[in-house]
């Protein structure tokens, strides 16, 4: 039987999620800025005007890299939490896959110090916004509603929150006890019950 001939959209999404790969690859091996694009090329094996139909430039790869790897952090934290039996109970699931998700190697350096150092605190927030950080502001607004936790200002509770696991995580990531944090985390979860 004959391989169905792929489509022009199949093509370029193989097109792109090779670059993807690649770049992400060499990012977290050699670090964003000792990587070129050249090497990312040759890594996905298409042509450099196959990159630049894909992205403006080397900070926009970057940018699809961080987008992905939040997605696939967000899908993975909704799949944790999905069958808690309280919003309280959900929100320590999905810290415990946030630290799950960020132990993958090289996560940790892409989202929390190559991507705000080139793309910027204000894009990576905006980023953030659409993807994993907006798990943590449906639990968190799920658990207003229900009456479970404080109420305080959801952006700011929820940003207060997400600086607690960056810095968890980056700390983790550097030989930290991951248990003592999740302890922590547990504790201030604690304190937004109602």
């Amino acid at each position: 039987m004959k391989n169905p001939r792929r489509t022009n959209q199949q093509r370029s999404d193989a097109t792109r999620a090779a670059l993807l790969d690649a770049a992400r690859a060499l990012f977290v091996d050699r670090g964003y800025a000792e990587t070129g694009t050249p090497e990312i090329v040759r890594a996905a094996s298409v042509t450099r005007g196959a990159l630049y139909h894909h992205f403006t430039d080397k900070a926009d790869l970057l940018r699809g890299v961080i987008v992905r790897e939040l997605e696939r952090v967000a899908s993975e934290i909704d799949q944790a939490a999905a069958d808690a039996p309280s919003t309280m109970e959900a929100l320590m699931q999905g810290a415990v896959a946030w630290f799950d998700a960020m132990s993958d190697p090289g996560r940790t350096r892409l989202l929390l110090l190559d991507g705000p150092a080139v793309l910027g605190r204000a894009e990576m927030d905006r980023i953030d916004r659409a993807t994993s950080a907006a798990t943590l502001v449906a639990g968190l607004r799920a658990g207003q509603d229900a009456g479970e936790i404080i109420d305080a200002p959801l952006e700011a509770l929820a940003g207060s929150l997400s600086a607690v696991f960056d810095r968890a995580a980056l700390d983790i990531v550097n030989g930290a006890s991951r248990e003592a944090y999740l302890e922590v985390i547990a504790h201030l979860l604690g304190g937004l019950r109602r």
